[in-house]
């Protein structure tokens, strides 16, 4: 067995003889092929995993992604690749553990960089899309390196407007305050400058791209909100905005933020996205368009991640478990709730296969193809899943329902189907279940990237770093 293979052997557990990781099947193939599918992939920024009505919101309402949900698949055991932005990112788009590249290593990205991004000849779900004859674009958040090396229209976009890093201002575009900082608001390679609340921005321009499609050419339209990301500004907190700059102070916003504002910048999102579903329902392509719906990590401070602990930053199932639907009406029935294990990486091998194509042999996924069980032509089946995060040790196992946790120098074992909460550990009553998953940990981690020590992290044993983010309380545990 080639080092490839044997690679991709632990990392899917035997998921090929399943057939959730093989080649297209030919049915789908020759469906695809015939007529192939629209996607539309929507990713939401630090979105709580109980934030959607859908999901156990009661303090606002989500009508759009609600409806959304409805008319598809609802996931309830979706994993991100990280517990934060950047580093889910790259596994997003290259449907590999982010640990194989050295700028998936940061937790996250900061500044700019000439090494530190998606190296431009790797890859990617745009890059394969396009290949096979779609039109590919990127509204919203990029992330994943800076120009003059990095960028979208480098990794398989044929166009970009959007931010180029992480945060920005929802009323300046700036990636902090005060007169010298630049707008962080491109248009491809290009910097413009816009008026107006960027969720709003971000959904006026996707309905544009929509409506300027047609049959005739399948479409990839990635839509990367930073919503509901901070600073906390609502769409009519634009004097919070300028207070914000008045007081010199950054958009990290310590001082201001709490739950209301949080709902509002929410519900802002799910409008956007609802004018966006709309303009697809006008032009007559909802039909036979893929709409997926996610988030980059679990919640942050004001987020509802219940019934999980941890957030953001931890590998707690409240920092990693993340919405997931998929709407796609010429093929997938509507009002189903699926208990399948996946993550972030997943998806570029299940698009690829609807779409009827694949991903490049030379770089074969850590992902799998879920395709089959999202048609219900399969059973969900039972997955292992890896994670490693420099702040605080951490690492993790999700291997069937069990999962392997180390924080702070402590090991746990948990059984996450009936303690969701993470409370009661089991390590000391099943040592060789404990024992076996870290095995398969170590095993794991031995085929990525070293974390050395210049990899940058959002916070190293609680303290704050110089982006002044410092995670929480570890949820108790």
């Amino acid at each position: 067995m080639s080092n490839v293979n044997q690679k991709r052997r632990t990392v899917i557990n035997g998921l090929s003889a399943l057939g959730l990781a093989s080649a297209v099947a030919p049915a789908a193939l020759a469906k695809a092929a015939h007529n192939p599918p629209n996607i539309l992939f929507i990713l939401a920024d630090d979105l709580g995993c109980g934030d959607l009505s859908v999901y156990g919101q009661t303090d606002f309402k989500t009508p759009n992604l609600d409806k959304l949900a409805a008319q598809g698949l609802r996931l309830t055991q979706a994993y991100s690749n990280s517990a934060v932005c950047s580093a889910t990112r790259f596994g997003l788009i290259t449907g590999r553990y982010q640990y194989r590249l050295r700028g998936g290593l940061e937790e996250p990205i900061a500044g700019a960089s000439d090494t530190i991004g998606l190296p431009p000849e790797h890859p990617t779900l745009p890059s394969l899309l396009k290949k096979a004859g779609y039109r590919t674009a990127l509204i919203g958040k990029w992330h994943l390196g800076s120009l003059p090396k990095f960028g979208p229209l480098k990794s398989g976009y044929d166009s970009f407007y959007g931010n180029y890093g992480g945060a920005i201002d929802y009323f300046t575009h700036k990636p902090g305050v005060g007169p010298d900082v630049k707008e962080d608001l491109y248009e491809g390679e290009v910097p413009v400058s816009e008026a107006g609340y960027y969720t709003d921005l971000l959904g006026q321009r996707a309905s544009s791209f929509v409506k300027q499609q047609s049959a005739a050419q399948p479409f990839f339209l990635s839509l990367h909100y930073t919503a509901p990301h901070w600073p906390w500004e609502g769409p009519g907190d634009e004097a919070v905005s300028r207070s914000l700059t008045a007081a010199g102070g950054g958009i990290f916003h310590y001082d201001g933020g709490d739950l209301a504002t949080y709902g509002k910048m929410v519900v802002a999102l799910d409008a956007s996205i609802g004018r966006v579903l709309k303009t697809l329902e006008k032009k007559g392509l909802a039909e036979n368009t893929i709409v997926v719906f996610s988030s980059d990590n679990g919640g942050e401070r004001f987020s509802k991640t219940w019934p999980f602990s941890g957030q953001k930053t931890e590998l707690l199932e409240g920092g990693i478990r993340v919405p997931g639907i998929v709407r796609w009406p010429a093929r997938i029935k509507a009002g189903q709730v699926n208990s399948q294990v996946a993550i972030s990486m997943d998806w570029l091998p299940t698009l690829l296969a609807a779409a009827g194509t694949a991903p490049d042999p030379a770089y074969q996924p850590d992902g799998a193809n879920l395709l089959p069980v999202l048609l219900g032509e399969q059973a969900p089946v039972e997955r292992t899943l890896f994670w490693r995060y420099k702040a605080n040790e951490q690492r993790a196992v999700r291997a069937g329902n069990w999962k392997y946790l180390k924080l702070n120098g402590n090991e746990f074992l948990f059984d996450v189907a009936v303690d969701q909460r993470e409370r009661a550990n089991l390590a000391n009553r099943y040592p060789d279940k404990l024992a076996e998953l870290k095995q398969q940990w170590e095993r794991w981690n031995a085929d990525m990237l070293p974390i050395t020590p210049e990899v940058r992290t959002h916070g190293v044993s609680g303290k704050v770093q110089a982006d002044k983010y410092s995670p929480q309380a570890n949820g108790g545990v």
